[in-house]
């Protein structure tokens, strides 16, 4: 039996309501769809609360799911939304490229960073403004293009460009500290 016919099975029978389908669905997709929630929301209790929020959409809207991507991709998608939705409701603020004029992009600093580690990354990502996390996470950590983050955020292909870019010497600023 191959993991895609698997996975349309147990879809299935989360369609049918079946808790046993359901939990294994959820224990299979839980703890990257929190890591998900955590990068982008930056705070513990918000992202249980999301991924939770998130995991009863999928189970309330999983008859919408018509097998044209994996159902992994398609609950990243459920989850990113919310994650998205929730920062505007906490005000998300990104400034439009049309509002400062933007100097060409820096190239990359010539500085070794032998002393960089993951957890030090992970803290300066955490320092980040919500807005500069969210472009960043969606761009470098889940595969997301600007089009699409545009798209998902409400805002234009330029402006997530920007903030990308503005996350990034923020970033490097923060690390650098």
């Amino acid at each position: 039996m191959s993991y895609e016919s698997t996975h349309r099975e147990l879809v299935e029978a989360c369609k049918r309501n079946d808790r046993q389908a359901q939990f294994r669905l959820y224990e299979l997709y839980s703890q990257a769809m929190y890591n998900i929630c955590l990068r982008m929301l930056n705070d513990v209790e918000e992202a249980q609360d999301v991924l939770q929020n998130s995991f009863v959409d999928v189970f309330t809207k999983l008859n919408y799911f018509k097998y044209k991507s994996s159902i992994g991709a398609w609950i990243r998608r459920v989850v990113v939304n919310n994650c998205i939705n929730h920062l505007k409701k906490r005000r998300l603020e990104l400034v439009p490229l049309e509002t400062y004029h933007q100097p060409e992009i820096e190239e990359e600093t010539n500085a070794t960073y032998s002393d960089l580690n993951v957890e030090k990354v992970k803290q300066a990502v955490q320092k980040l403004s919500d807005g500069y996390r969210a472009v960043l996470t969606l761009y470098l950590f889940e595969g997301y293009d600007h089009t699409e983050i545009a798209e998902i955020m409400s805002i234009s292909v330029s402006t997530s460009k920007s903030q990308y870019n503005r996350a990034k010497k923020r970033l490097r600023e923060i690390i650098n500290e």
